[in-house]
């Protein structure tokens, strides 16, 4: 009768376990499925977000940097990695950008502001902005409100204009704003205008490089067009308004036409020689040159 019921039982718990095991296996074959579905969301959720985010700031915090192609890579459930390959136009010759690799999950996305900045090279009295991959020169802005810096204001047009069969670019920066209007009057034809240097913080810039950002965009096409895309661009970058400048910008000029808003300076590219008109002209602050490249007979220089 003991033998029957310990027989009884351990059947009994053999069928239980059974239960749960297949209950599990269900379970677990159901739960995957949405666990991977779910997962997916919210990782594809985040690259596009960070997608959004890279091509946002490029549009307004790049001084002619272009993305030649952005792409996710090492893509999962969990998340991945974003890669934006970069280069810069310099009056047709392409010169080399450092790559982006940002990343995403399903909590958010971070932008490689590492590369974003740039490193700073100090020998002496000698310093300058460098791109940490290529290692190029950055052209570097001055804000005219900002009366003292750590090294001397740079002015390169002389050096530039000396460069033999080169083209480049070069920060321009001017001692007070200026309208559109009037800096075309000042540029020479023979160089192109391909940013508009338009606000960047006052900070202090005594002790060292800061590595705020600049804000600007392309003019090329149409300015008018540019500058409303722009103002779009930024209002939606600060959303938040966590940003003082960009809001002290958009708050400045709400009210403003185009035609009335005062530019800080401007990136310029054309071929060396063209520079050498802006020699010791007062409107320029600073003059800081940027990529350059060799010129060869079977690229032709876009001015």
């Amino acid at each position: 009768m003991e033998s029957s019921l310990k027989q009884a039982l351990k059947k009994a718990k053999r069928k239980q376990a059974l239960k749960i095991v297949i209950i599990s296996i269900i379970v677990v074959l159901i739960a995957l499925p949405t666990l991977y579905r779910v997962g997916n969301y919210f990782a594809a959720k985040s690259s596009t977000k960070l997608h959004d985010a890279l091509f946002l700031h490029n549009e307004i915090a790049e001084p002619n940097i272009q993305i030649d192609s952005q792409v996710t890579s090492n893509s999962s459930m969990f998340g991945g990695n974003i890669v934006t390959n970069r280069s810069k136009n310099v009056d047709g010759y392409l010169v080399q950008w450092s790559t982006l690799t940002s990343s995403y999950d399903w909590i958010g996305s971070r932008i490689d502001t590492n590369e974003l900045v740039p490193g700073f090279y100090f020998h002496g009295k000698e310093s300058y902005e460098y791109d940490k991959q290529t290692k190029k020169k950055v052209a570097t802005f001055y804000h005219p409100s900002i009366k003292k810096y750590s090294n001397d204001v740079p002015n390169d047009v002389r050096a530039i204009s000396q460069m033999e069969n080169y083209v480049a670019e070069a920060a321009i920066s001017f001692d007070k704003p200026y309208t559109l209007k009037e800096i075309q009057e000042k540029i020479p034809d023979n160089l192109n205008i391909v940013w508009l240097y338009m606000a960047s913080s006052i900070t202090d810039e005594s002790k060292g490089p800061t590595g705020m950002p600049v804000y600007g965009f392309d003019p090329s096409n149409s300015p008018k067009e540019a500058y409303n895309d722009f103002i779009k661009n930024l209002t939606k970058y600060n959303a938040d308004a966590q940003d003082e400048t960009v809001q002290e910008f958009l708050t400045t000029n709400k009210n403003k036409s185009f035609n009335e808003v005062k530019i800080l300076g401007v990136m310029l590219t054309g071929q060396t020689q063209n520079f050498k008109a802006l020699e010791n002209k007062d409107f320029i602050r600073g003059a800081s040159v940027g990529a350059t490249s060799q010129i060869v007979p079977y690229i032709t220089p876009e001015k």
